[in-house]
């Protein structure tokens, strides 16, 4: 069964566009590797990327977003440690 990323997004904060964006970058990315990618309203500054049960980035910890390279790296070290990513595996 493959992996569903989840991102989810404080409704207050307006960060759904953000999510949005980040969305379409991991499914152009990972199109044969996971089963979707889920929007997730919240609120009180959350934006959070799961994969599956395990949290892969929180705002809240690292007080930043996750730059897109940095997100598809992570993400891809779950779920196709072998799968090359191109200019993405060339320095951030």
């Amino acid at each position: 069964m493959k992996p569903e990323i989840t991102i989810i997004y404080c409704t207050q904060c307006k960060w759904l566009l953000r999510a949005g964006w980040m969305a379409q970058e991991l499914l152009q990315t990972f199109e044969t590797e996971i089963a979707g990618v889920k929007l997730q309203p919240g609120t009180g500054g959350i934006y959070e990327v799961w994969i599956d049960a395990e949290q892969v980035f929180s705002f809240k910890t690292s007080r930043r977003f996750p730059q897109p390279k940095e997100l598809k790296r992570l993400i891809r070290d779950i779920i196709a440690p072998e799968k090359d990513l191109g200019h993405n595996d060339r320095g951030i």
